[in-house]
């Protein structure tokens, strides 16, 4: 994949709106970086934050997966979006992205929902948004922007749906690759349908939605306790159950939630992602990214870093799309370096993690478990984080500790099942976030 040097620039204009639950047709806004400025902007219910994310992805379709929509993108056609808040409010709004894309991107309405069963949503809660006032918006390529904020009143570990309807030609879909979770695809114009009947092609990847924000609640002014989960498929929820929010980062929220005081956790990991490389197939290298994932997120206090098994994996046959150069230890510290750096930079607090154990996985080769064990070792003692969590020791199997445990194991012996992430969750010192 060719890296992108097009900066993410959030736009939004605030406007009021009213309750609603058939589609806005009348006019269409066009995203231009003269309003990138409100982006920011705190609304009369408190300031904006972060309460979902995923990282975008250039379209691609490195394994045989027909239910991968990117290539092709969409025409006269309905995608339906579920995910799950992690903090809640009295407002919400959307980020739609059309990073890597070459074309405009026009959408030409889009609602939020309260999730139901399969593709359907809960009657009466369907709400239109806008953009601008609007109901259609045109993102320019290489852009991202914000919906207005509409009331819709919410509270964390909600599943929200998203419909968007894209009437005119998409061309290839700036995306993200590895949801766990199921979209729905209808023919025609079904943004305000709270049936899933029409939804009768699913796919597991998110398709231009990026970020969901919410204001208001008990705990509206503005606040940096939100926390980035970053890194490669560890993060992304690869190995976990599907359609279960079982992802460490899942498990995470699930904690802080349970002391009463939940806090916005924000996962932007990518599967197959590298720090020091750029990849065909998993993203811009996580030194490029960094800045237009995580240095955007409003809200956020601090950055867990989980990232480095792809740079040494990635030279061998293994990685899909062909090798990628070979790193040493060195340069993977160097890129650690970069992200700290990067982060503290924006007044982020940083959590840096083990890398979790390899044995027996299609990276296990002796190079790569030499460079693996250095590199934890400089993890655990350099100081160069504010804080550490040792997700290699919360997963390794006590007999064998070069080896995940057996119960923690997805079965590739590299990723972990629901029960692994749930262990690499609780390794986390709470206090310390």
């Amino acid at each position: 994949m060719t890296t992108s040097t097009l900066r993410r620039a959030g736009i939004a204009l605030l406007a009021t709106l009213a309750l609603a639950t058939v589609p806005a047709t009348a006019g269409t806004a066009t995203a231009t970086a003269e309003t990138a400025s409100a982006a920011t902007a705190p609304t009369a219910a408190g300031a904006w934050r972060g309460a979902w994310a995923a990282s975008p992805q250039a379209p691609t379709q490195p394994f045989e997966d027909a239910k991968n929509w990117s290539l092709r993108g969409f025409a006269d056609q309905t995608v339906r979006q579920s995910v799950r808040l992690t903090s809640g409010g009295t407002k919400a709004r959307i980020e739609l992205t059309n990073r890597y894309g070459t074309t405009p991107l026009r959408v030409t309405g889009a609602t939020v929902a309260r999730t139901a069963e399969g593709g359907a949503v809960v009657p009466g809660s369907v709400r239109t948004l806008t953009f601008a006032g609007r109901g259609s918006v045109t993102v320019p390529a290489g852009g991202t922007l914000l919906s207005d904020g509409v009331p819709f009143r919410t509270k964390a570990l909600e599943s929200v749906t998203v419909t968007l309807y894209l009437a005119w030609p998409t061309g290839p879909a700036t995306f993200h690759h590895f949801a766990s979770a199921t979209s729905y695809r209808a023919a025609g114009d079904h943004r305000a349908d709270t049936s899933g009947k029409a939804f009768t092609e699913t796919s597991t990847s998110w398709y231009y939605l990026s970020g969901v924000e919410v204001s208001g609640g008990p705990r509206g002014a503005a606040r940096r306790d939100g926390i980035v989960t970053f890194g490669d498929s560890l993060t992304d929820g690869v190995g976990s159950a599907p359609d279960a929010d079982n992802r460490y980062p899942d498990e995470l929220a699930e904690r802080l939630a349970a002391t009463g005081r939940p806090h916005a956790v924000l996962n932007h990991g990518i599967g197959g992602n590298q720090v020091t490389n750029d990849t065909t197939w998993a993203g811009e290298a996580a030194v490029t990214r960094f800045r237009k994932d995580v240095l955007t997120e409003k809200g956020v206090g601090t950055v867990i870093l989980l990232e480095g098994i792809n740079d040494f994996g990635g030279s061998g046959p293994a990685f899909p799309g062909g090798p990628t150069p070979e790193v040493s230890v060195n340069r993977l510290i160097d890129g650690h370096r970069t992200l700290i750096r990067q982060a503290r930079a924006h007044g982020l607090k940083v959590v840096g993690a083990t890398l979790t154990p390899i044995k027996g996985s299609f990276y296990d080769t002796p190079e790569n478990e030499a460079k693996r064990k250095a590199f934890n070792t400089w993890v655990r003692t350099s100081g160069a984080y504010d804080a550490v969590v040792d997700f290699d020791r919360a997963v390794a199997d006590p007999a064998d500790p070069d080896r995940i445990r057996t119960a923690y194991d997805s079965e590739d012996h590299l990723h972990p099942n629901d029960a692994g992430d749930r262990a690499m969750a609780e390794a986390l010192d709470l206090d310390e976030l």
